[in-house]
């Protein structure tokens, strides 16, 4: 699809992506290299890093990875290190690591809910702080009339209600988003950083909709549960990077934009549309009829 920004509104920038190697975080890897900035990718698995960055360059994109794990400060410090050494500055963060799979609560070890919280919010505040003096207004690398970077952290809508089989998902986005939020009003305050967030619903052929059960979610009536009737694409969730980490996005601040098509706010009907009218007819029928001003009460 062809993106409604100008082709170099990210000129000149350097983003490191965390996740940035599959699903929505090369998307966005993709979209922010295509719009001018120069890509920096950090993963743990390094042959698949490898093949994010053999891709982006073969679309003339600068690029570079690095392998490391954002549960380790080691790992986080030497990656933003590295970036600097290849680009000479860093102006956007977006933590796109994540973890997920489906279980109930009462199945879910300990182990399996630190592992997921240490990966998703953990590893976003260690990136975060690493990231700080390279971000900040005046930091290394930065001119005296640039302004501060941005942080963009990808969340979800989970724990907005609730949600079955992810409880360990729920809360390790839940801290995300107050991250966001903290970070936003300290960092923005003190060094000119805006942090904000994004928060994806259901996203077609990503590893998360694999793991997750895409056969169950494409078979429900998506008529009934979603409200634009179909799975977002990745492009959506670049497009609304794109958006953010660009001057359009420039007064926002200490925001997750969701980008679901509304689903987080669905509920199944429990009436047919049909059904509603015949029953609404039917109520309204009977409180016209019904005596007024006599009370109820036998006492």
């Amino acid at each position: 699809m062809e993106s409604p920004f100008k082709p170099e509104i990210l000129k000149g920038k350097v983003a490191l992506l965390t996740g940035g190697a599959s699903g929505i975080g090369f998307e966005i890897s993709t979209q922010f290299g295509k719009h001018g900035a120069s890509i920096a990718i950090m993963g743990r698995r390094k042959a698949i890093v490898d093949a994010a960055v053999s891709s982006l360059r073969s679309l003339g994109i600068p690029a570079a990875g690095f392998a490391g794990d954002v549960r380790n400060q080691e790992d986080a410090k030497r990656v933003v290190e590295s970036t600097i050494e290849q680009f000479g500055r860093l102006d956007i963060l977006v933590n796109a690591a994540a973890g997920n799979f489906l279980v109930s609560p009462e199945d879910l070890s300990p182990n399996g809910f630190r592992t997921v919280m240490d990966i998703d919010s953990v590893g976003t505040f260690t990136m975060c702080r690493e990231a700080l003096k390279y971000l900040k207004k005046g930091g290394e690398g930065r001119k005296e009339s640039d302004k501060g970077g941005l942080i963009l952290n990808i969340s979800a809508t989970l724990h907005y209600t609730a949600s079955w089989y992810q409880i360990h998902v729920s809360a390790a986005k839940a801290a995300v988003d107050a991250i966001t939020r903290n970070l936003a009003l300290e960092w923005g305050t003190d060094y000119d950083i805006r942090v904000n967030g994004i928060a994806p619903g259901p996203i077609s052929d990503t590893p998360g909709m694999r793991k997750l059960g895409p056969e169950e979610i494409n078979s429900m009536r998506s008529s009934d549960v979603m409200p634009l009737f179909k799975l977002g694409e990745k492009w959506d969730i670049a497009v609304a990077a794109l958006y953010l980490a660009s001057d359009a996005g420039k007064y926002v601040n200490g925001m997750t934009l969701v980008v679901d098509g509304g689903l987080w706010l669905s509920r199944p009907r429990h009436l047919p549309k049909e059904e509603v009218k015949m029953v609404s007819r039917v109520v309204e029928k009977r409180a016209r009829q019904a005596p007024t001003g006599v009370p109820s009460s036998k006492l």
